[in-house]
Formats: structure tokens, C-alpha cells, sequence
């Protein structure tokens, strides 16, 4: 939103009386001085208006290494959520404005993130975009050799009528592999290794981009996201 338009929406205050203030200096975003009533802010912005600090919301992001049996999803009468987790680890958030950018199956772990920055969480979800994402993945048979080239060529889901983004797949042993996907289709690794016949019986996601899961942080485990990794997206 516009910072006039912000101001105006908060204060009630006149247009003019608003203009006026922005150009006497009297209005700052973020800790500095904004001449500019066109400059956009958001609801996390730090706006002080002739001498008043307007209310804002604190930014919140969060990493959480998912453990496997609990639901991606703010509330389940059956299962435990990640939510839940967060909850009881930091009992102070507004559990109700937090969601989940990019969500695992309740089989699958590892890295996920839960946030109050629905923009923020839109660039790092939106498909175009194609963010890499790792994935450590278990089969139950066997990984064919021609597995790697064919997920570099994109494979066909005939449901949808897509190709996926070409992936690399990294093995480790015969039953183990490292798989980067710029997508996020419905099941998809589990589809692209089934078009193999060969089922994943376990998925943990490493990395999204530039953020990391560390081997350290326990299953169910959560941390705030550092200053680096928010501004990377």
C-alpha cells in the first residue's frame, strides 16, 4: 500500500494534513526520513507519523524440521500439526496469522517454513519463480541407472498434460539419492520415481534456495530464520 494511503487508512486524518507532514520530514519509515507519500510500505513497515509510532506488526519466519506423523496444516482433529509444534515452542506468536510456504505430507521431514509475510511466501512458492528445492530420498528398490537422465529430460504427468522442469537427481547408494525440483507438484517426486515403479519410502527436504536445514536441529526442532536468509528471497 501507498504510505499516504496507509497513514491516511490508520490516522483518519486529512489528505492534506498528511501531505503536509510528509513534506515538513515530519513522517519516517523504518528508522529514516520519507519525503516520498508514494513509497510502498507493507504491515510490517515501522511508520512514526508527526511525532506518533503508527502500530505495525512484527515480521515473523520461521524453519521448522518436520517430523514424520505430523500434519502440514493449522489445526486437525486427529492428527498433530506443525502448527501445534510451533505453538508449543514459542507460546507468545499470533499462532493465528502464521501459515505454511511450501507443505510436506505428514509421511515426509525436514525443512519447512512458517511465516506471517503472505508475500514473502508467495515468491518463495510461486511456481514461475522455480526456487530449487532439495529432497534426500529413500526407494524401496533399487534407483535404475537411466533414472538420473530422464529426470533431467522432465517427466510427463499425462493427468495434468505438464513435463516437469528438468531435475538432478545425485545418487548415493542403491536405494538413496539427492534430488533438486523447481516445482511442487502434487506428490511429484513420489510420481516421477513411481514412473520407475519404484516407491519412496522416506522424503526429507534439505534445502529451499539459500535456505538450509542444519543436520543438528532435531526433529520438531524449530529456529527463527536469519536476516540473510529472509532478504535472499
Amino acid at each position: 500500500m501507498r504510505l499516504d494511503r496507509f497513514i491516511s487508512k490508520t490516522t483518519r486524518e486529512s489528505n492534506r494534513q498528511i501531505r503536509i507532514w510528509i513534506q515538513d520530514g515530519q513522517v519516517w519509515v523504518d528508522g529514516q526520513p520519507c519525503l516520498d507519500g508514494t513509497r510502498r510500505v507493507t504491515e510490517f513497515s515501522q511508520i512514526r507519523c508527526n511525532g506518533i509510532d503508527l502500530p505495525c506488526k512484527r515480521a515473523q519466519y520461521w524453519l521448522m524440521n518436520k517430523a514424520a506423523g505430523v500434519l502440514s496444516a493449522t489445526r486437525d482433529p486427529e492428527h498433530r500439526t506443525v502448527i501445534e509444534e510451533l505453538a508449543a515452542q514459542q507460546p507468545e506468536l499470533v499462532l493465528n496469522e502464521i501459515h505454511i510456504a511450501g507443505r510436506l505430507d505428514r509421511a515426509s521431514t525436514g525443512l519447512l517454513i512458517l511465516t506471517n509475510d503472505g508475500n514473502w511466501s508467495k515468491r518463495l512458492t510461486r511456481p514461475e519463480i522455480k526456487i530449487p528445492k532439495t529432497y534426500l530420498v529413500t526407494t524401496a528398490n533399487p534407483i535404475n541407472p537411466d533414472t538420473g537422465a530422464r529426470f533431467a529430460e522432465g517427466i510427463h504427468f499425462p493427468y495434468e498434460g505438464i513435463t516437469t522442469s528438468p531435475a538432478q537427481l545425485t545418487q548415493l547408494s542403491p536405494h538413496q539419492a539427492r534430488l533438486t525440483i523447481y516445482e511442487g507438484k502434487y506428490h511429484q517426486i513420489k510420481r516421477m520415481f513411481g514412473v520407475f515403479r519404484n516407491p519412496v519410502v522416506a522424503l526429507h527436504r534439505e534445502r529451499m534456495g539459500e535456505i538450509v536445514l542444519e543436520p543438528e536441529l532435531a526433529p520438531g526442532g524449530c529456529r527463527p530464520l536469519s536476516r540473510q536468509e529472509i532478504d535472499w528471497l
